[in-house]
């Protein structure tokens, strides 16, 4: 067994490595602490491995994203939403009959509890949708008294799956003061969601096979992406053995910022800042290159990815035919065109990889296709329920310690109390 050394303070420790299926590799500082009575310091986590994970695969710098051993691209192209998921969650492509099983499954669980349907319609209007939906979720607990029983632990993926698309297409109808549209076992998930959006309860909307695809396309890339700060969130509340309604309420809480789920939202605001500015795209550009400026160009570049996030690839394209097959005429998307040719000819951006990245095309897709900005979100967890899922049951299955980060402290030392 090949091991790392650490010297300090005139002392050697020797701490065990081991090795991914793709090569990377860990040290094992679990005795750190109890040994040395030091602990390391990451701010971020950004080197840190909170876990052994056989769900996904990224390479930042080769621009390779894999679930279950499956290219993004191949997921993207050639499956459904549906497939993937069942992918995700129990590890393997399923078989004609398991995906028939599965869907079967979501249907079934697509009507929500009259408790939460009832709340939805007590929620104002003008309410953020994230803020309904983690609510609704928090609330499941309290509805079923099977949410924390071991041999029901399938039954709330299924009504996770299904609950999910239910609470956030029930909202929006709530806001257009409509009723909301039943699930359509003849539609696929991404059509169920477009009819809940935008269909009647009398029926006669027919779904666009374009932004279906699209649709569907956005919710495979979104599906999972390793230990990013929502997903890390769901295995942290898990770890406490917390229920998967509870998990996945804190995961969807983390994922409402504006640094991770809630980014696709602010490049549409920041399109609309500028917009609102004269649309003068190459000043803008010109002040992204500026630190001085205070201007922070949204929806491009990542952390992870070093080269080309692929997921942005898939996206541009079906960008592309969205915007083509719906004719859209749009001062704000014909903005984003612009820096994103900007961007992409650049040597600037070209030399620092400032790339447009998924929450670029996921924003000027959701706006092509009349989606509302504050739903945008909701979107990205939606897509990202079959990987909080999977993570919180191999979490769940691994066993482990309850998460509990170390720190350093900076306060004050010992005082007096002064009385």
């Amino acid at each position: 067994m090949s091991t790392a050394k650490l010297s300090l303070n005139g002392q050697d420790y020797e701490f065990p490595t081991f090795t991914g299926s793709e090569g990377e590799v860990g040290i094992d500082i679990a005795k750190l602490r109890p040994e040395s009575k030091a602990i390391t310091f990451d701010p971020g986590y950004g080197n840190t491995g909170s876990c052994k994970s056989a769900i996904t695969f990224i390479n930042g710098e080769k621009g390779i994203l894999r679930h279950r051993g499956y290219a993004i691209e191949d997921l993207a192209n050639k499956s459904t939403f549906s497939e993937v998921s069942y992918l995700v969650i129990h590890g393997e492509l399923p078989t004609p009959e398991q995906l028939s099983a599965f869907e079967a499954g979501i249907a079934e669980h697509s009507t929500l509890p009259a408790a939460i349907s009832d709340m939805i319609t007590r929620f104002p209007k003008t309410a953020h949708p994230m803020s309904v939906l983690s609510s609704m979720t928090a609330a499941l607990p309290a509805v079923y008294d099977d949410y924390i029983n071991e041999d029901s632990v399938d039954t709330n993926v299924m009504r996770m799956l299904g609950h999910v698309l239910a609470i956030a297409t029930e909202f929006h109808k709530h806001t257009e003061g409509e009723a909301a549209v039943p699930f359509d076992s003849n539609l696929d998930y991404p059509g169920n969601f477009l009819n809940g959006m935008f269909g009647s309860a009398d029926g006669g909307y027919t779904v666009n096979p374009i932004r279906q695809s699209a649709l569907n396309k956005l919710l495979i890339v979104h599906a999972d992406h390793e230990q990013n700060c929502s997903t890390s969130t769901v295995r942290m509340i898990g770890s406490g053995h917390a229920s998967l309604f509870t998990s996945i309420t804190g995961g969807i809480s983390a994922l409402w910022g504006p640094l991770h789920g809630g980014a696709n939202q602010a490049v549409i605001e920041m399109l609309h800042d500028i917009q609102e500015d004269g649309g003068d795209s190459e000043k803008y550009m010109e002040m992204a290159k500026d630190k001085e400026s205070g201007f922070r160009l949204m929806g491009f570049g990542h952390r992870v990815y070093k080269n080309f996030d692929p997921r942005a690839t898939i996206l541009k394209e079906a960008c592309d035919e969205v915007l083509e097959d719906l004719g859209v005429s749009d001062p704000t998307l014909a903005l984003a065109k612009n820096l994103e040719r900007i961007a992409l000819e650049d040597e600037y951006f070209v030399k620092r990889n400032l790339y447009p990245n998924v929450d670029f095309y996921s924003g000027i897709i959701y706006r092509a296709m009349g989606i509302p900005v504050d739903m945008f979100t909701v979107l990205f967890a939606i897509g990202r329920m079959p990987g909080w899922i999977a993570h919180w049951l191999e979490m769940r299955e691994d066993g482990g310690r309850i998460h509990r980060p170390r720190q350093i402290y900076t306060g004050a030392t010992h005082r007096e109390f002064p009385r």
